[in-house]
């Protein structure tokens, strides 16, 4: 018929229930994120084990600077940049063409990061701990202070031994997807054997990330399982190939 049907344009509950109900989802969503973001970007006064990661292109190395309230330095050695004997030159590894770095941390032990660039912007990517983290390159300390800005840091605490690859998740260059490493969690006692045979081997032995391995009896042998170097002549057309 010509009568016209209820009309509810300017029904007040309803209106306030469209408003309402949404209103709540996003609050407690909005609750939540802060909740799980200040969860994952705590960091303590004094973790267990703290390291430094440097990102460049297109490699890492890994400086450890504290163990358990205790710097992790090469004793009776020279910082070639300061000629001091015995100043902080710290445990360190890094990658090259031809070799994987490895980053070795200790199970159960709350292990942060703090990441540092030199020349464009990096990712620390572990995939297997769902969680990633930008590596900007803010500068040098007199200019981070003078900026307010400080390098990155995040902490974790592993719960599981293994071997893990790790990635640079942010476009940095030609050689970003080859860009890899690996994390071994181990044993607390490995990770100190590990940490006492870098520090017997030196600083000036580039081959001081295998023989610490080895000489430390790492799981996982003296060099990385999880990936491996890529082929870095340009004039090569074939894809780059695991060598054992």
């Amino acid at each position: 018929n010509d009568d016209l049907p209820r009309q509810t344009k300017y029904n007040l509950v309803i209106e306030v229930v469209c408003v309402t109900i949404p209103f709540l989802v996003i609050l407690v969503l909005f609750w939540r994120t802060v909740v799980v973001e200040d969860y994952v970007n705590k960091l303590s006064s004094k973790p267990d084990v703290l390291i430094q990661v440097d990102a460049f292109k297109w490699n890492w190395q890994f400086e450890y600077h504290d163990v358990n309230g205790k710097p992790t330095v090469y004793t009776g050695q020279t910082d070639q940049t300061t000629g001091e004997t015995n100043s902080p030159l710290y445990l360190s590894t890094i990658g090259s063409d031809t070799e994987i770095p490895v980053l070795v941390i200790p199970n159960n032990e709350s292990v942060q990061v703090i990441e540092q660039s030199d020349d464009v912007i990096h990712s620390f990517w572990v995939p297997e701990f769902l969680f990633k983290r930008d590596v900007i390159p803010y500068g040098t300390p007199a200019q981070q202070k003078a900026s307010g800005l400080s390098d990155n840091r995040f902490e974790f605490t592993p719960t599981s031994e293994g071997s893990f690859v790790g990635r640079c998740a942010e476009l940095c260059g030609t050689y970003h997807s080859q860009m890899n490493f690996e994390v071994r969690v181990v044993d607390p006692q490995v990770f100190q054997n590990y940490l006492t045979a870098l520090q017997k081997i030196g600083p000036n032995d580039p081959a001081r990330q295998s023989k610490a391995l080895q000489a430390a009896k790492v799981p996982g042998g003296p060099f990385a399982t999880t990936t491996y170097p890529f082929n870095t002549d340009r004039s090569a057309r074939d894809a780059s190939t695991y060598g054992g």
